[in-house]
């Protein structure tokens, strides 16, 4: 007898651009979120978010989210009454971006971001808390910059290396991503100055950002990968890792490119591009993907991240996504959002059939939009992209091997099956996620 997959339970119905809840903030349970940093906590995960909306004038003070299983999302409240005097006084925000909550013993640390769009004039502050909900106390802050320097003090996460040191990770395309060590009591730089560099772009602007970075460490890797947000926060936000021995770098992506490489033709090579805008079949999908965290939830792995609607892209979305790793060591996601499923091993008589396909490619701007292929029983494939052969290890590992591709593409794909919910159809179904021999991520949907 065959054992069939268990795959995820529907997660519940979801409207999409729903105007009736524009100022019901109750009704915000995935719309509105923008950059969410993530916590697992004793009473749940919570997702700290910047301040947005769509359709009326905003609210400042930090978005809290909250969900017992990574799927359903409840409005929990404001975290700060407004904007805090010193972020006033020198960033004259109108919002408060990015928040990242760690824990130091009984004490939640809110480190938080303020600035103008295009300023370098920002800071990052700290707020402190017993409770996840607060209350919150000003702490002051941890880093500022000005309209002259060269980099933009925004964007912060904050981690302790295997070794037990604090290190904040923060930047923006002015400047770059930098790195620098806190006094693990007070939460503080540990020395002055603004750190190390670990990843730049030439491209001064937004539309040639590096922004949003976020490190975690793999114990069974041994290593700290980084991810960073590239492009234009509306138009083509994807999400670029690398990885390092050290905390400090230097951060290579698949192809051994430096983060920091500047020099390097074209930059749009540089990090492995894991996530990016798609469209499976005729659904609209969605578009600029970025600005994640990552959970470590007891060795299983999240992907948290905000997302628009192809259709209206000033709305926001809350996505979660499974991350799932290759045997060499590098995060790929689903091309699902999350709806409670785990890895399992696949039965091989579930693989052929038709399935869309999508070549995460590093230099496509925007939406890529999947294209068809075919699995059949006797190991062939066929699709849009040529023909070739298939091959499976009996568990979940899925290899696609191309024999007619075009110059400087990949010819062998090695993808992980999961059974998934399919949010575009919505039903169940299977998927797979991966990388090429050139280190391009593939998705697929059947």
């Amino acid at each position: 007898m065959v054992m069939l997959p268990i795959y995820p339970d529907s997660p519940g119905e979801f409207t999409m651009y729903d105007e009736a809840a524009l100022h019901i903030e109750a009704d915000w349970t995935l719309n509105n979120a923008h950059d969410p940093g993530i916590i697992k906590t004793d009473q749940g995960y919570y997702v700290f978010s910047t301040d947005v909306k769509v359709g009326g004038e905003l609210t400042p003070g930090v978005m809290v989210r909250k969900s017992q299983d990574l799927i359903h999302w409840e409005w929990v409240h404001y975290a700060l009454p407004g904007i805090p005097q010193v972020a006033k006084d020198w960033a004259e925000s109108i919002n408060l971006w990015a928040p990242d909550v760690v824990k130091h013993g009984n004490q939640y640390r809110m480190y938080y971001s303020a600035s103008t769009f295009g300023s370098r004039q920002s800071l990052i502050g700290l707020q402190t808390a017993t409770s996840i909900e607060g209350p919150w106390t000003d702490e002051g802050v941890v880093i500022k910059t000005r309209a002259e320097d060269h980099l933009n003090a925004i964007d912060a996460n904050v981690l302790t290396d295997v070794e037990g040191r604090l290190w904040m990770v923060y930047g923006s395309f002015f400047g770059g991503i930098h790195l620098i060590e806190l006094d693990i009591e007070s939460g503080k730089p540990k020395v002055e100055g603004f750190g190390k560099l670990i990843a730049k772009r030439d491209m001064v602007t937004e539309d040639g950002a590096v922004e949003g970075p976020y490190i975690v460490y793999n114990e069974q890797f041994k290593k700290y990968y980084l991810f960073v947000s590239y492009d234009s926060l509306f138009e083509d936000y994807n999400v670029r890792v690398a990885r390092s021995d050290s905390i400090s770098g230097p951060y290579v992506d698949y192809n051994g490119r430096d983060l920091s490489d500047i020099e390097y033709l074209p930059q749009y090579d540089v990090g492995t591009k894991i996530l990016g805008g798609y469209r499976f079949g005729e659904d609209p999908g969605w578009i600029a993907p970025g600005h994640n965290s990552v959970l470590n939830d007891d060795g299983t792995y999240y992907m948290v991240h905000h997302a628009r609607g192809e259709l209206d892209k000033h709305w926001s979305y809350l996505h979660v996504r499974k991350i799932v790793w290759t045997e060499d060591g590098w995060p790929v996601v689903s091309p699902e959002r999350y709806a409670g499923e785990i890895e399992q091993d696949i039965p091989a008589s579930l693989i052929s059939g038709s399935w869309e396909r999508i070549v995460m490619k590093p230099s496509v701007d925007g939406q890529v939009q999947s294209s068809s292929i075919t699995i059949r029983d006797n190991g062939s494939l066929e699709g849009e992209y040529g023909v070739g052969q298939w091959s499976f290890d009996g568990k979940r590992t899925l290899t696609l091997i191309w024999s007619d591709i075009l110059e400087g593409d990949g010819r062998t794909e090695k993808v992980q099956l999961i059974p998934s919910w399919d949010w575009e159809k919505n039903k169940q179904t299977l998927v797979f996620t991966g990388l090429n021999e050139i280190g391009v991520s593939i998705w697929g949907k059947k």
